[in-house]
This record gives structure tokens, sequence and C-alpha cells, in this order.
């Protein structure tokens, strides 16, 4: 019997962490040229990378750096976690490294807020 498409496992922790390690890596994947584009900026002179990093300087570029490192520490700890799990071999532990993981996501994102504000 062919259960299909079943919502229930929906609810499990690690469908979780797989839809947050694939959007994260697709976001990161689509920030790559555009921060490729900003670095440019400094080979076409100073005055051109100045000028990008004087709007770079407000609030919602800022939430934006902050989006990228969280993102990034999330994607780094459930690639982390598929290494553990492929070549762990214990498989009791998986919903604490889905734990794991997401808490130093939450930290880095956290500690990275800090240090915009302060």
């Amino acid at each position: 019997m062919k259960r299909g498409n079943d919502f229930r496992s929906r609810n499990h922790p690690a469908y979780w962490a797989f839809l947050v390690h694939r959007i994260s890596g697709l976001v990161l994947g689509l920030f790559l040229p555009v921060h490729f584009w900003a670095l440019s900026r400094a080979i076409h002179g100073q005055a051109a990378l100045d000028g990008f990093l004087k709007l770079t300087d407000n609030a919602l570029f800022k939430f934006s750096e902050w989006g990228v490192v969280v993102l990034l520490s999330l994607h780094m700890m459930g690639g982390i976690r598929l290494l553990l799990i492929e070549f762990g071999g214990q498989p009791g532990l998986r919903k604490n490294w889905i734990a794991g993981a997401g808490g130093f996501g939450i930290a880095v994102g956290l500690a990275f807020a800090l240090a915009l504000i302060g």
C-alpha cells in the first residue's frame, strides 16, 4: 500500500531541519552574486566602494546582514548534522542534533545582533 503525500511527516523535526537546510542553501546561493558584485565595487575605485559602503549604512542592510549570518550558521550546522547522520552511526541523536543546530543558529544570530548594536 502506497502512502502517498502524507502530511503527518511534516510535523517531524527532521522535515523542518531538511527544509531549513534547503531554503538557507538557496538563499545563500542567491546572495553570492550580490556579494561578488559588492566586492567588485573596490575594483572600480575608491569612490565607487565608498558610495556603496555609504548605501549599506542603514537599518535594512544591517538586518539583511544579520539574516545572512543566521542562515549561514543554520546551513553550516545542518550540513554538519547530515555528515554526522551519514558517518556517525548513532540514530538516536538525530533530534538532539536538530535542536543543537537550531540553538547554534540562534546563538550566532544573537551574538551578531549584539555586535551590530554595540
